[in-house]
């Protein structure tokens, strides 16, 4: 039995992730790979060791959560577990969601404007 080869079209959207997965990839291993020059292979938060198939589970953080701030002295960077990584980031998030904005930056006031504002009014209305 032979199979059949198809032809899958890929549109000019696919193309541009699959290139921006591409590069980001190729960014990625290189500040990685500098950082590991850079560091022990020590999670900066809880200082668990990683070395051959565990080091894997060893992250470049961005102090700042720009992943295109990659300074080559490695100081926006700091090695963390999968564990305290994702750990940092919801505390990132908490903290964008409670203010309002990035932390370190000024808070920008929140929009004054109400959608639904007088809608209790036209529903008595339709009754």
């Amino acid at each position: 039995m032979s199979l059949k080869k198809t032809n899958v079209n890929i549109g000019p959207d696919d193309k541009i992730v699959a290139m921006a997965r591409r590069e980001r990839d190729e960014r990625e291993n290189g500040y990685r790979a500098q950082a590991f020059k850079l560091y022990p292979k020590i999670c900066a938060r809880c200082g668990r060791e990683f070395s051959g198939e565990n080091l894997r589970e060893l992250t470049v953080h961005h102090k700042d959560h720009n992943h295109d701030n990659n300074p080559p002295d490695g100081s926006n960077w700091e090695l963390l577990c999968l564990y305290c990584h994702d750990n940092e980031h919801a505390r990132y998030q908490a903290t964008d969601s409670n203010t309002g904005g990035t932390p370190g930056e000024e808070s920008v006031p929140r929009s004054s404007h109400t959608p639904f504002a007088g809608l209790d009014e036209l529903l008595k209305n339709k009754k």
